[in-house]
Order: C-alpha cells, then sequence, then structure tokens
C-alpha cells in the first residue's frame, strides 16, 4: 500500500528577507573584490622595479602589461582609425600652454637661423629651412586636443602632413624604420614614435595655431601634431629628426610614463 507524502512547500522570502539576502550577496561580493584589490595592489608594490633603459620608474609587471596593450592597439587600429574633427569656430580663441620643458631654458634659440634636422644613417645630416617646409601643400586640422593630465581643448592647426613630408623630401625609404626619434633643438626633450603614427594622414608638422604663426610657447618655428597621442607626444619645437628599428628615447616613458601613450 502506497503512503502519500506531501511535499513541503518553501514559504515565499518577505520582502525584508530579499533584502537581507541581497545585502548579504552585495557586501561579501564588495568584501571579496576589495581583499583582491588590495592584495593585487600589495603585490604590485612589491614587484621588482624595471631596469632603468628606454623606459624606467614603473613596476615590472606594470610595464610589460603596457606594453602588450601597445602592440594590441598597433594591430588593432590603422591609419583609416581618425580623430574626430570639428569647425573651426569650435577651436579654443587663446589656447592653453602647459610644458615648456625643452623650451623655456633655451635662451640662445635663434627662430631666424632654425632649421630642421634630420639625421640620416651612414650619409650626411639633411638640414631643411622653415620656408622650404612651408612651400609644401598645408594641411588644417581641428580636434580635440588631449592632456595625460586629464584636460582636453578643441585646438586649430595647420602645417604639412608628416607623410608628404617624408616623401617629398624622399625620406620615405627611411621612415621605413619602426621608429622615428625627435628632439628640441638643444636636446632638453625628447619623443619616440612608432611608424603607424609616423605616417598617420592626421599627423603634421605644424607651423600656425589659429591661422597664425604658432608662438614660441606653443613650439614655434615648427611642432608635432599627432592627434592619435596624448599631448606629451606632440614635441614643441623641433629640432632634430631620426629614425632607427629600435625605441628612440623618450623623455616621459624614462619617468615612468606609457611609451604609446595612444588614444
Amino acid at each position: 500500500m502506497k503512503v502519500n507524502r506531501k511535499k513541503k512547500v518553501k514559504a515565499p522570502l518577505t520582502v525584508e528577507q530579499k533584502i537581507r539576502r541581497r545585502t548579504f550577496i552585495s557586501f561579501g561580493a564588495f568584501a571579496a573584490l576589495g581583499a583582491g584589490a588590495v592584495t593585487s595592489w600589495n603585490w604590485l608594490l612589491d614587484a621588482p622595479e624595471e631596469t632603468p633603459g628606454i623606459t624606467g620608474g614603473t613596476r615590472v609587471p606594470l610595464r610589460r602589461a603596457l606594453n602588450k596593450t601597445e602592440l594590441f592597439f598597433r594591430n588593432f587600429f590603422s591609419n583609416k582609425h581618425l580623430v574626430k574633427t570639428y569647425p573651426i569656430t569650435d577651436a579654443a580663441k587663446t589656447p592653453r600652454v602647459n610644458s615648456l620643458i625643452g623650451i623655456e631654458d633655451d635662451e640662445d634659440f635663434d627662430i631666424s637661423n632654425w632649421k630642421l634636422k634630420v639625421k640620416l644613417n651612414n650619409q650626411k645630416n639633411q638640414y631643411i629651412s622653415i620656408e622650404e617646409i612651408k612651400a609644401l601643400p598645408k594641411t588644417e586640422i581641428v580636434y580635440d586636443f588631449k592632456c595625460v593630465e586629464g584636460w582636453d581643448e578643441i585646438q586649430h592647426w595647420a602645417g604639412v602632413k608628416l607623410s608628404d613630408f617624408l616623401a617629398h623630401f624622399k625620406l620615405e625609404e627611411t621612415a621605413q624604420k619602426h621608429y622615428m626619434g625627435l628632439e628640441t633643438p638643444n636636446g632638453a626633450y625628447y619623443v619616440g614614435l612608432e611608424r603607424e603614427s609616423i605616417l598617420h594622414p592626421q599627423t603634421l608638422l605644424a607651423y600656425e595655431m589659429n591661422g597664425k604663426p604658432i608662438s614660441i610657447d606653443h613650439g614655434a618655428p615648427l611642432r608635432l601634431i599627432v592627434p592619435v597621442k596624448y599631448g606629451i607626444k606632440n614635441l614643441k619645437r623641433i629640432g632634430t629628426m631620426s629614425f632607427s628599428n629600435s625605441r628612440p628615447k623618450d623623455y616621459w616613458a624614462e619617468q615612468g610614463y606609457d611609451y604609446y601613450s595612444g588614444l
């Protein structure tokens, strides 16, 4: 003879019980994540610092992560990746002056005698005047200039495309190397750029801002404008240009910043 046994039916949770349950789960998850974050942070602080060289000033695991991120973005983005542009009316009328590293202490700089020095491997250096550069087709761009400090500003620049400059002065073969290095005339500030950014269609050797010659504080007579990079890569007052298959020295990368510094 079969005995009918009724299954016990659990009473539904009350609203108060549901709230307690969700609160417990939320606090538990928060505590676990917090403990994980603290453990990870302590692990990073205890990790050895990288050996100073082209880069420096940060921990080995973080530098490895930055280098892996650079490789990802270099493979993911291409010259078809363009930054957003704006009408000229949106550009700042009095553009912000930020860092003057490399140009503020150069009292001997004479803008009238300036020439861009291009270092050529196993050959004589090439010297190019601002008049020769201005004779090339002019390109303008209005875009959102971004700084690693967290501020940004829509700015209007004009000059020659770096790719056009390289083609005109027959430097295309030299520029097939993986990197380009730029330095101020006194060598106090310097950056390194990978080939993708060098040949990017929005990268300019700029000599005008807001339709007028660039001021001394903004890098006259010639500066770099590379919209796909943060401002620390946009070198003011270019003095020397060089090319290599290894990373050139970079001022802020030596202080622990990301060498790539891309947007």
